[in-house]
């Protein structure tokens, strides 16, 4: 298995700590070559047309322009745009970072170099780097200072997006260029926040920084970094505006209005400890909860963990949808009270999906428990992936689970967060399907057709997933080793009869494949290796919601395997939004053309058809789609 740069710099950090990490670990990104199927599409479609058309269009607008103004100092280059635009350029220098990991392509190479440059230059000697304010002209709410309007600024939020994708490409190349300018950054905010009286005690008003800095703890050793996260999470809350609220003695807001009350919008209005429901902005809301999970983890922190279970188990119980992302309202892109899951209304940003991701793909991390891949998954294949045209270059900003028609993906936004987060984020998905504890025990999570090599062991998987149950698993042997290796396959909870790992969703007919504790486990000797065939019924199964949740009373889903099936009014005489199916409706499996792509479809029993939900939206812009349907 190819070693990292960062895992021998952890080796030769000062003897005085110990680099803590999670005790489980992913694989590297160049440790698993996707062969064909699913994802190998779409990731290739990513990499050719999405990384091209986002540069593309950070350079057409002034995103890129701002940071080469303000590497030369221009004058009259007055910054133009949004202030945040910086995190978009930012986003997809972490996405071509991971790209050129695995394809050492030379054009990327030789773009991020001179952006990188750019960058460089662009930041202010003592490591300030914020365009929006060294070449002046914003006409949003920046503040006359540094610092001052840190609620609404994004200096903080900007620099965590350059820190990420500076230590992303610094894994890609070995190379530090962009890693110095993040270093110098961050030693900036180190002299600059803190409990010292001569620093400030703030925060930022969209968390982003605070899981970057803990990234850059990982590829540094520094440990100031790590401290500087820790900071920006616990003083997180302690304003006035904690005490204006009333919450019971378990934290849980009392009100369906105190969901709007001063300082929940940004996860202020309690310390971050004593939060235990998921309110205000769905993105910084999940963004902030990696990072405490990333404290719990590297500091050992149990009232991190307690916090992050109790807003984990909130989310997935009372306020995830079924495509799993989260984020129910469009005021305050914002999560809902409890079971309120609107589905034409339902806001459920592409960011709060992939914020949702990486937030259980830590959890799983920290645990190794079965239940944060089913919920990763489920956001995979649905919610996120459906953002994202199959083309790779249109784009949803809310992914509704029902139009009454209108609607439809997007070039470009003025606010283009989403699609730059998509770009950056799919490459990293082949990453979460393995793991391994480092002690003998290999985790394959995700099953994608794929070649990976898992702390030593060389895994072949060969299946056509999710489109199939079928799934062939070989480790290879390994010369004459002797120790044992534990492989845990994953049963995913749909299999189990479990959709969520909660009662927030059920299945109406349950079948539930043998498996212990979601897994199915064989121990081996490495130098024997093993072969196992796994064959999960792809039964077509249909969904009730709990009776709480309003939107969803006297309606079913339908879901096969891992993939929510939706109608759409192409294939149903123009009208998808009101149609209903027998309460024991049947299917009949067929398949559907979709640009040059064919997939799995279903004819109901009634005539009804359905098409998975991600791939609505594509032959007829501004249809109609309902993914929940009223039972005659």
């Amino acid at each position: 298995m190819k070693i990292k740069l960062g895992v021998i710099l952890f080796s030769l950090v000062a003897s005085h700590f110990v680099l803590a990490d999670y005790p489980i670990k992913q694989v590297a990104i160049t440790d698993v070559k996707l062969n064909k199927g699913f994802w190998f599409s779409r990731l290739e479609t990513n990499r050719i047309v999405t990384l091209k058309a986002c540069f593309d269009k950070c350079n057409e607008t002034p995103r890129i322009a701002n940071i080469t103004n303000c590497a030369i100092r221009a004058k009259g280059g007055l910054f133009k745009g949004v202030f945040f635009d910086d995190s978009d350029v930012f986003k997809v220098m972490e996405g071509a970072a991971y790209i050129y990991a695995t394809t050492k392509d030379k054009k990327i190479k030789e773009y991020m170099d001179w952006l990188i440059d750019q960058v460089s230059k662009a930041q202010e000697i003592d490591g300030y780097l914020y365009t929006a304010r060294t070449l002046g002209g914003s006409k949003h709410i920046d503040g006359t200072a540094r610092w001052e309007c840190l609620d609404w600024s994004h200096e903080l939020y900007n620099q965590g997006h350059m820190y990420e994708a500076a230590v992303a490409w610094y894994e890609a190349t070995g190379e530090t260029n962009f890693l110095d300018v993040a270093k110098k950054s961050a030693d900036l905010l180190c002299r600059t926040f803190g409990y010292e009286n001569n620093k400030l005690q703030m925060t930022s008003g969209h968390q982003e920084v605070e899981l970057a800095l803990c990234r850059l703890y990982k590829a540094t050793g520094e440990k100031r970094y790590l401290n500087l996260a820790h900071f920006f999470l616990d003083v997180r809350g302690k304003s006035k505006n904690s005490s204006e609220l009333v919450f019971d003695q378990e934290g849980h807001l009392v009100k369906g209005e105190e969901l709007d009350a001063p300082g929940s919008y940004n996860q202020k209005h309690l310390p971050v400890c004593m939060q235990r429901e998921a309110v205000g902005h769905a993105v910084r809301a999940v963004y902030m909860y990696s990072a405490m999970t990333d404290i719990a983890a590297f500091l050992a922190d149990k009232n991190y963990l307690r916090a992050v279970n109790e807003l984990w188990n909130n989310v997935v119980s009372k306020k995830l949808h079924l495509n799993g992302s989260v984020g129910a309202r469009m005021k305050g892109e914002a999560f809902g009270a409890a079971y309120n899951l609107p589905n034409e209304k339902a806001y459920l940003e592409t960011c709060a999906g992939i914020g949702n991701a990486l937030w259980n793909a830590r959890l799983f991390l920290l645990t190794g428990d079965v239940k944060y891949m089913d919920v990763l998954e489920r956001v995979l294949y649905n919610g996120i992936i459906s953002s994202v045209s199959l083309k790779g270059d249109e784009f949803f900003y809310p992914n509704p689970l029902a139009s009454g028609g209108g609607y439809k993906r997007e070039k470009w936004f003025s606010c283009s967060c989403c699609p730059v987060n998509i770009v950056r984020f799919l490459p990293q998905i082949p990453t979460f399907a393995y793991a391994y504890d480092g002690n003998g025990t290999v985790f394959v999570n995700l099953y994608m057709d794929s070649f990976a090599i898992v702390d030593g062991a060389k895994i072949k998987v060969e299946t056509d997933y999710p489109w199939s149950g079928k799934i062939k698993v070989t480790v290879e042997p390994e010369g004459e080793k002797k120790e044992k290796l534990t492989l845990k396959l994953r049963v995913p909870g749909w299999a189990r009869g479990r959709p969520v790992p909660s009662d927030l969703y059920k299945q109406v007919s349950i079948s539930s494949f043998d498996n212990e504790n979601g897994y199915i486990v064989r121990e081996f000797l490495r130098s024997e290796g093993v072969t196992i065939e796994l064959d999960f019924p792809m039964e077509v199964k249909r969904i009730q919601a709990h009776s709480l949740v309003k939107a969803d009373l006297g309606r079913l889903a339908v879901e096969r395997g891992p993939i929510v099936f939706s109608a759409e009014g192409f294939d149903n005489e123009g009208k998808a939004y009101n149609l209903r199916l027998p309460k024991d409706v049947t299917f009949e499996e067929k398949s559907v053309m979709i640009g040059e792509n064919t997939f799995p479809a279903l004819k109901a029993s009634n005539g009804v058809k359905l098409i998975p939900y991600f791939a609505w939206g594509h032959r007829e812009k501004g249809n109609q789609m309902q993914s929940w349907f009223k039972i005659k």
